[in-house]
């Protein structure tokens, strides 16, 4: 069973940063990509970064310019360095994993708890 486990979430004030970490139990490795994820009260769960095994990255378009997603593969963790926060960045964010599971491209997602991040004003 795979389990990822987020940590750094916090109180920052706006226009601060602050990074998140995830560790997983497996070798990173073994995952097509890892990103993060992020909920806001009360609105749907949005895309905030991912990279790719390959070390590719892509980025919602709220994380684009502000936000950077780094691999550790010594230390099986993924990391997101989060600048420029804003009130509107305060949400719980979620590690994830992708694994690729046939050829034809069927994956499996796997998912962190979560760790809530508030940014005050």
């Amino acid at each position: 069973q795979v389990q990822l486990v987020e940590s750094g979430g916090g109180l920052v004030q706006a226009g601060g940063s602050l990074t998140l970490s995830c560790t997983a139990s497996k070798s990173i490795s073994s995952f097509d990509s890892m990103g993060w994820h992020r909920q806001a009260h009360g609105k749907a769960r949005e895309l905030v970064a991912v990279i790719t095994s390959g070390g590719t990255t892509n980025y919602g378009y709220s994380a684009q310019g502000r936000f950077s997603i780094s691999r550790d593969s010594a230390q099986n963790a993924v990391h997101l360095k989060m600048n420029s926060l804003t009130p509107e960045d305060t949400a719980v964010y979620y590690c994830t994993a992708r694994r690729v599971v046939n050829v034809e491209g069927a994956y499996r997602d796997f998912w962190g708890q979560g760790t809530l991040v508030t940014v005050s004003s």
